[in-house]
């Protein structure tokens, strides 16, 4: 890790230093562990976390990083999604995305598969069988970020972000390069196009590197570290592998401060830190989440399930 580097970081655009009144941390929390899929080991990177700090995010897992034997990579099966995106970023090893809507590809070493599942359909992710033969190193992450009511059942989109399309930014004075997949960052834009305004990007610090960067008032922010070890906020709460740090200021809410500007992560001074920073504009409405489908209400759960049943939701293509 990582994948996306570059050899001369300060040659990048870099985000300016900001003096603005950073953002504190509400809480830090440690991802509990488990299995997803056909067995690969994730972290449940919010899964500790109040939903009403995660808006519009529903869940994000860590996969690996594990490196697999011969024989050992494992994927998911077919299954159905419906009412929100995911957003799968492969940081180390290979992943291959079908789905019935004909959306998909090979994602490896940075790329980004950007799902819009809106109004339902069936997908699969897994290695593909050279890696299962050979075995080898993997590690990335996904995102699941929800749909406000009126899109949730826009038709099925499907975005390939290659490693080559991310905006690569430096921090002001080179310790951290940025890796910008969504949103934006000082004036800087990502290549994921979004429903829900949303920003995320994969970071690097450097050994006592400090990170600072403006960010939206209207957003909440999250910082979830990969690996490593720091602090987080202004007022540098201790954050390390596994853990996510809420921030506060998000959506101008009752009790939290409605002037801050930015948000900062600083790696301890003996290691470097790899982090994952994102946010996004609440969403405001009633969840219903069980299993693959996100609605609004428990009827649009039941006529998930019924449309999936029925086969309306897509059939697995012949060739797969």
């Amino acid at each position: 890790m990582p994948a996306v580097t570059v050899d001369n970081v300060l040659a990048l655009p870099r985000i300016p230093e900001n003096r603005g009144v950073g953002r504190k941390v509400l809480a830090v929390e440690t991802a509990p562990s488990g299995f997803e899929g056909e067995g690969f080991p994730v972290r449940r990177a919010l899964a500790a976390i109040k939903p009403e700090y995660l808006d519009p995010f529903i869940m994000m897992d860590q996969m690996g990083e594990v490196d697999y034997a011969p024989g050992e990579p494992k994927g998911t099966p077919w299954h159905p999604h419906r009412g929100f995106e995911t957003v799968t970023y492969i940081i180390d090893g290979t992943f291959v995305h079908q789905d019935s809507h004909g959306g998909g590809g090979v994602i490896t070493d940075g790329d980004t598969q950007w799902m819009t599942a809106g109004s339902g359909l069936l997908h699969i992710e897994a290695p593909p069988e050279w890696l299962v033969q050979q075995g080898g190193l993997f590690h990335g992450i996904q995102l699941w970020v929800n749909l406000p009511s009126k899109d949730k059942m826009l038709a099925p989109k499907y975005q390939d972000i290659g490693r080559a399309k991310v905006s690569l930014l430096s921090s002001h004075d080179g310790g951290a390069l940025v890796r910008l997949i969504a949103g934006d960052v000082a004036g800087h834009a990502g290549p994921g196009a979004t429903h829900t305004p949303i920003t995320l990007l994969h970071a690097s610090l450097s050994p006592g590197a400090q990170l600072t960067m403006p960010w939206r008032k209207d957003f909440n922010a999250l910082t979830y570290v990969l690996s490593g070890k720091g602090s987080a906020g202004a007022e540098k709460a201790p954050v390390g592998t596994g853990q996510l740090a809420v921030f506060e200021g998000f959506g101008n809410r009752p009790g939290l401060s409605t002037d801050a500007e930015t948000i900062t992560v600083s790696a301890g001074p003996r290691e470097g830190m790899e982090v994952i920073v994102l946010g996004g504009e609440p969403i405001g409405e009633p969840v219903a989440h069980y299993g693959p489908f996100v609605m609004n209400t428990h009827a649009e759960l039941v006529q998930a399930f019924d449309d999936y049943k029925a086969g309306r939701l897509g059939v697995i293509p012949a060739e797969a």
